[in-house]
């Protein structure tokens, strides 16, 4: 279960109750989930403390501009109120305005940054919080004020208490998308402190979570390929990156969800992908695939679980497009990954078609140089299946085409195509308008009629003549020229 009670993106919170707080996120997620799976989005989170997240706390009005002066003030003085002003302090920073009205006042974050290093752990604790709402602001200038706090936060992640790690990660990761703090921090080290941090930390799959969160914040820089990723390959981060994708049942999927985003920021950034194959990268995310896969088939709906498919999804297909041809069966041993793929496009045909085209492209990577694949489609019955694809567009069909294509390239299952109706379906494709439908069909086709007679007879019969001479007659000269090459060299001699 996505931990919602936990760790929420930024959202507006003046004057609501927890509950009416806690709805809002839930929408205010949904809206940047359904982003995240379609695009790269830097998002920022917001940890609640725990006496937030009980529910029966009410949230009063956040104190305004003037609150903020005035807990300044009071906090210059040292005092046993200090730990009350600074919890009062880190809500009243939940007002956009009030962080800026922060950061003017002479020696504030000096001040928050003495606290935050000084020897009383609670104001220690309650700076730090502090720091988190600030680190939330989208304006530029409040991420450059934190500057001077990053030192202490990447420190303090080898620290014993595992709440005020968590609390740093999420805190580094909403200011590393500045590429000032970015700069600041790869200088300072955050990746190797990543990396030590998630192993001395595996155990606890809460910090495990914000470190994926923040090295993902990082992967999504525009000079991550350049600058970063390489820094993270030299390191331990990808073995222990793999090591928590398979989901724990007591936890929930978010862990996971966050170091496969991480892979898939990797996979889709570097070139050269022998080392994340050399880690075995392709064999764990395919196995998992095909035990999501297997859950999704049978009606599992569990929160967020798409966006776990999504970014295995992205490094399969990535990585399968750089593995060497020799390399693919020892790579993928679980020939049940053809049907996985299968059950995620029929699961989310309808309800997230961008998944199910993801899926498509996954299965087209993988039977493009494999006959066990293209065996294993057929052995398994699930062309039938693919057929009937073949009428959704969104670029759905073309990818399934491309799939039938790979299968029919060898030539010991053209028969086996056309006995489970590939050429009827064919003679509903070419009538098609999308000129790459047609393209594609014809190249199949000439597969089909090319490996034996009798398919070439079984076209004609369906009355396929007729087709290939009205596409003489089309605009798109390549079209024409295949048409004319079945009809001469395949099809009239019969």
């Amino acid at each position: 279960m996505w931990r919602l009670n936990k760790v929420r993106h930024k959202a507006g919170r003046q004057g609501d109750s927890l509950e009416e707080l806690r709805l809002k996120r839930r929408d205010h997620e949904k809206a940047l989930r359904q982003a995240r799976r379609d695009r790269q989005l830097v998002s920022r989170r917001l940890l609640l403390s725990e006496d937030e997240d009980q529910p029966d706390v009410f949230m009063d009005t956040a104190p305004g501009e003037q609150d903020v002066v005035c807990l300044f003030q009071k906090l210059k003085h040292s005092g046993p109120e200090r730990e009350a002003q600074l919890k009062a302090l880190s809500k009243a920073l939940r007002d956009p305005s009030a962080r800026l009205t922060f950061l003017k006042q002479e020696n504030g974050m000096h001040l928050l940054v003495s606290l935050l290093t000084g020897s009383n752990a609670q104001w220690r604790l309650q700076a730090g919080r502090c720091l988190h709402e600030l680190s939330l602001s989208a304006h530029t200038s409040v991420a450059a004020a934190c500057l001077p706090a990053t030192t202490y936060l990447l420190t303090y992640l080898s620290g014993q208490s595992t709440k005020f790690t968590e609390l740093c990660l999420y805190t580094l990761g909403n200011l590393c998308p500045d590429s000032a703090v970015q700069d600041k921090l790869l200088a300072q080290g955050i990746i190797p402190a990543l990396a030590s941090c998630i192993e001395n930390q595996r155990h606890n799959l809460a910090v495990v979570e914000a470190v994926g969160f923040t090295l993902s914040q990082l992967l999504q820089a525009k000079d991550a390929a350049e600058k970063i990723i390489p820094m993270v390959l030299a390191s331990s981060l990808p073995s222990h990156l793999l090591s928590v994708l398979t989901p724990d049942p007591n936890f929930g999927l978010a862990p996971a969800i966050e170091c496969a985003w991480c892979l898939h920021y990797l996979t889709c950034s570097i070139v050269d992908k022998r080392e994340l194959l050399a880690h075995g990268a392709l064999s764990q995310c395919s196995s998992l695939l095909v035990s999501l896969g297997d859950a999704i088939a049978v009606g599992n709906k569990e929160e967020g679980i798409e966006l776990l498919v999504c970014p295995l999804l992205r490094c399969v297909g990535n990585l399968l497009a750089s593995c060497p041809v020799g390399d693919l069966n020892t790579q993928v041993c679980d020939v049940h990954l053809v049907v996985a793929l299968c059950a995620l496009i029929q699961a989310y045909l309808q309800t997230r078609p961008a998944l199910a085209r993801e899926s498509a492209w996954v299965l087209n990577n993988l039977t493009a140089h494999s006959s066990d694949f293209c065996s294993a489609l057929l052995s398994f019955n699930l062309v039938p299946g693919l057929i009937q694809l073949l009428p959704f567009s969104q670029g759905i069909n073309t990818l399934i085409l491309r799939v039938l294509a790979n299968v029919s390239h060898k030539k010991k299952f053209c028969v086996q195509l056309g006995q489970l109706g590939l050429l009827s379906a064919l003679c509903a494709t070419l009538k098609m308008t999308d000129q790459e439908m047609v393209t594609l069909s014809l190249d199949i086709l000439f597969m089909l009629v090319s490996s034996t007679p009798q398919l070439a007879e079984e076209f004609e019969r369906q009355g396929g003549l007729s087709l290939l001479e009205a596409i003489q007659y089309n605009s798109e000269g390549e079209m024409r020229r295949r048409a004319t090459y079945l009809l001469e060299h395949h099809l009239l001699l019969l």
